[in-house]
């Protein structure tokens, strides 16, 4: 038996098999089983997201010989030929090979005449909008009242270029590009079925290279198969696609994140042995930022399908959430203008140094070569000038060590910090992205002059990554003025932590906002007057100086 492509194999038989336009299945299963028919129907759609497959399983369900239901048997005569393509009554035609009236004349000739075998005589007309005025023309009056054996079935990628005539006689359905978790999904469950050998990152890859279509998804996986010898996994899929190791573009933005403009034109010389596309490059720098600021704004909201959180949570640490923001926005505007550099490589370069000189925290101004020199040999010089004049440098003080079980180490000059008021020692570090989470999902335990330990709350175990620690750690020996040991422990605290305390906060301000604005005397007024009615959540209490850190 000769080989079947996957897209053909694993095509939608019923309604529920369909991956994704929910809306689309509701709606139609709903008219079959209540039977409330409408003569035409138009599914509208970006390629590969099930126009066609809908269209074929309407049919079936219109004509199944148990009945007309949104539930297809599958096993009778007219569902197994609808399924082959060789349904005497479902007529399939492409428009782009019928744009003369003529042809659409004579391909309406039979729909006066009784169906052959079926309950209905279906037309599934496959990408209408290349019909021409004329073709439309001669649609019309037959489109608008067909005869009650008939249905029209029409699709297109083009709705723009119908007509609004014809338009106003379908009920329109507008199929959406299906989510990257559906596609994805689903070819995991196919691999699992045809007993394959596979990795998510190889899915990964495919997915995005679907570009929101199913049909595409499959043949690139077919593809994948075929040069992975019956396997799917990263390295080969990578290979084929000409895509990159994801590892590389890891790379480029750890340069991006430490502002080091040498790091970043190094791996971008390495990167381009390769011979890369480096739009594609771009591209999966976006979507690694954008895991950046997902994991900053909502940890728990990241898998780990790609294999790489551990490296995503070490950036995300790294990068300031204002950084992820302004490299997105100058990759977004550097991938349209991209295609205008006078070579790929040059363009890509000028995004990503466009990156690091709009930093906020970018020097404005660079000494020349020789100043900048003879700046690193001045420490030196002095230091050999002090050295000569038999001058003894002086021993740093020992920092002060409060007594063992205190929770006020003495800080830098007069001020006290007490580490069990958690909630004001976390306001006053300044800390950032992870490490500003880890710390305030934490309580105080224990401080014995050397050690201090923490609770981290269990659901948010996540957080703790080595470098949100270390820097968790810097942070306060840098408010200490001490070298100190930071130990924490992910278990339950009878206590609430800065995050609780937080939420906690901002709920009572918003409560405070919404009475203070329910009682204000202009909005009572328009309540008598007018009949208008105060919207509790669209009140946000305005910060004070101060907050909001």
């Amino acid at each position: 038996m000769s080989y079947q492509v996957l897209a053909r194999k694993w095509r939608p038989r019923v309604f529920s098999e369909m991956v994704g336009q929910e809306h689309v299945v509701r709606a139609l299963s709903n008219a079959l089983d209540n039977d409330r028919l409408h003569h035409a129907y138009l599914f509208t759609g970006t390629r590969g997201v099930g126009k066609t497959t809908l269209a074929r399983i309407l049919s079936k369900s219109l004509n199944c010989e148990k009945g007309v239901s949104s539930t297809p048997c599958g096993e009778c005569s007219a569902c197994t030929e609808i399924d082959e393509g060789r349904f005497i009554d479902l007529l399939e035609v492409d428009a782009a090979s019928r744009t003369k009236v003529d042809q659409t004349r004579e391909l309406l000739e039979n729909v006066p005449y009784a169906p052959v075998r079926g309950r209905y005589k279906v037309y599934l007309i496959d990408e209408v909008h290349m019909f021409s005025g004329g073709s439309f023309n001669a649609l019309l009056k037959t489109l608008e009242e067909p005869p009650p054996h008939v249905k029209f079935l029409l699709a297109t990628t083009d709705p723009q270029k119908v007509p609004v005539t014809v338009l106003s006689r379908c009920l329109q359905f507008n199929l959406k590009r299906l989510p990257f978790e559906q596609i994805r999904d689903q070819l995991k469950k196919i691999l699992e079925r045809e007993e394959l050998e596979f990795d998510l990152a190889a899915l990964g890859l495919l997915t995005r290279g679907a570009d929101g279509s199913m049909r595409d998804a499959l043949s690139l996986m077919d593809q994948a198969i075929a040069f992975g010898g019956g396997t799917v996994m990263e390295p080969d899929v990578r290979t084929m696609l000409g895509a990159i190791n994801l590892e590389r573009v890891h790379d480029i933005a750890l340069a991006l994140a430490e502002g080091d403009a040498g790091g970043v034109m190094a791996q971008i010389s390495s990167l381009a042995e390769q011979a890369p596309d480096f739009a594609g490059v771009l591209q999966d720098l976006l979507g690694l930022l954008h895991r950046i600021a997902l994991v900053q704004a909502v940890p728990e909201a990241l898998d780990d399908n790609t294999g790489d959180l551990d490296r995503v949570m070490e950036l995300a640490d790294k990068m300031e959430p204002g950084d992820v923001q302004l490299f997105y926005q100058i990759g977004l505007i550097g991938q349209r203008d991209l295609p205008q550099a006078p070579d790929p490589r040059a363009g890509f370069e000028m995004v990503l140094l466009r990156m690091l000189a709009f930093r906020p925290d970018a020097p404005t101004q660079r000494s020349p070569p020789s100043n900048r020199s003879q700046k690193r040999n001045q420490p030196a010089a002095k230091e050999k000038k002090t050295l000569e004049s038999g001058a003894s440098r002086p021993e740093p003080p020992e920092p002060p060590v409060a007594p063992t079980g205190s929770s006020k180490p003495v800080g830098g000059g007069d001020a006290e910090v007490d580490l069990a008021r958690w909630h004001e020692v976390v306001e006053s570090m300044d800390l950032g992205g992870i490490a500003r989470q880890l710390a305030n999902n934490c309580v105080y335990r224990s401080w014995d002059g050397k050690t201090l330990q923490l609770q981290l709350d269990p659901a948010h175990r996540h957080l703790q990554v080595g470098s949100s620690q270390q820097r968790l750690r810097l942070a306060l020996q840098n408010l200490l003025g001490a070298d100190m040991k930071l130990v924490i422990q992910a278990e339950a605290a009878e206590t609430d932590t800065p995050a609780m305390i937080q939420a906690r906060t901002r709920e009572e301000r918003q409560r405070e906002a919404e009475s203070e604005m329910a009682a204000d005397p202009l909005v009572k007024t328009m309540e008598e007057r007018f009949g208008a009615r105060l919207i509790p959540e669209s009140v946000k209490p305005v910060d004070s100086p101060g907050e909001g850190k």
